[in-house]
């Protein structure tokens, strides 16, 4: 059952690249996380990543959001939106994604431009365990501010892949952008897919049952006619064949390239040709 949950969620993210994670059950945090639920945070992660930096959770800042109980762990998703747009006088400029009872906590460092309309980043994820999933979001003024939701999944970062990839299908990417019919509508979205494995080295041979070397995406740089718009520092918390959607500023058009980077040191290139309407070209990546 979880095998065909996802692999079908997989095929839908990888061949409508239209559809909006909307389609998962979200529920936002309307309060702080509980003493319980805490506990690594206080007892060791806070003081680990923030060390004694004041951390204010406030939604209106920032909000995370994610489905209160996920099937598969492997394949959770997550919503983070922005409670402003970016502006070059006042935008976020870095966010960090914290899966508190991970192997790895630290499933993500984004750093974030105004290049961007908003600092709003949707993806999937691993959860291994109960936990909380936070995310806290670095204002360009210094100040830190948090929010959070507790996610019940399990065996995220152990669960096989869905399948076996062939060499040279790894790091195939695209970005998949939307027109924006109307101008009252909400801003339309861009969506960067890569086709990768993630894998996390607690995962087995389903054969042989030994341990499968880990090899994931540790670095993505995404430039619009190369200015920053984001870059991303990665663990394996990040589920197999990444996506990640963010928004650009309406009125930009240019060429948009990313270089993603594994562990294994294999560099990945891709580019395409938007324009404002939000159509797009691919390009050669040595074009």
């Amino acid at each position: 059952m979880k095998f065909t949950y996802r692999l079908i969620a997989i095929l839908f993210i990888l061949l409508f690249s239209k559809a909006s994670y909307a389609e998962f059950k979200l529920s936002s945090m309307v309060a702080p996380l509980t003493t319980e639920q805490e506990q690594a945070w206080l007892s060791r992660l806070k003081n680990f990543y923030f060390q004694d930096q004041t951390i204010v959770w406030d939604e209106s800042v920032i909000s995370l959001q994610a489905p209160a109980r996920a099937e598969d762990g492997a394949l959770v998703p997550v919503r983070i939106q922005a409670g402003f747009p970016q502006s070059a006088e006042r935008y976020l400029q870095s966010l960090y994604l914290i899966i508190d009872n991970n192997p790895n906590p630290l499933a993500g460092k984004f750093k974030l431009t105004p290049l961007l309309a908003r600092a709003d980043l949707d993806l999937l994820i691993r959860v291994d365990a109960y936990s909380p999933v936070r995310v806290i979001a670095e204002m360009n003024d210094g100040k830190l501010y948090m929010s959070g939701r507790y996610v019940k999944a399990s065996g995220g970062c152990s669960a096989p892949a869905v399948q076996q990839r062939a060499d040279q299908q790894i790091g195939d990417m695209r970005f998949s952008t939307q027109s924006k019919a109307n101008p009252s509508t909400e801003l339309p979205p861009t969506r960067l897919s890569i086709v990768h494995p993630n894998l996390s080295g607690l995962q087995r041979d389903q054969v042989t049952t030994l341990p499968i070397p880990p090899r994931y995406i540790k670095s993505i740089e995404v430039k619009l006619d190369d200015q920053l718009v984001l870059s991303a520092e990665t663990d394996i918390s990040i589920s197999e064949n990444p996506n990640f959607q963010f928004y650009l500023t309406p009125e930009k058009s240019g060429i948009l390239a990313a270089v993603v980077t594994d562990t294994d040191g294999q560099t990945f290139r891709h580019q395409q040709r938007i324009d404002p309407a939000g159509k797009g070209v691919s390009l050669p990546a040595n074009q």
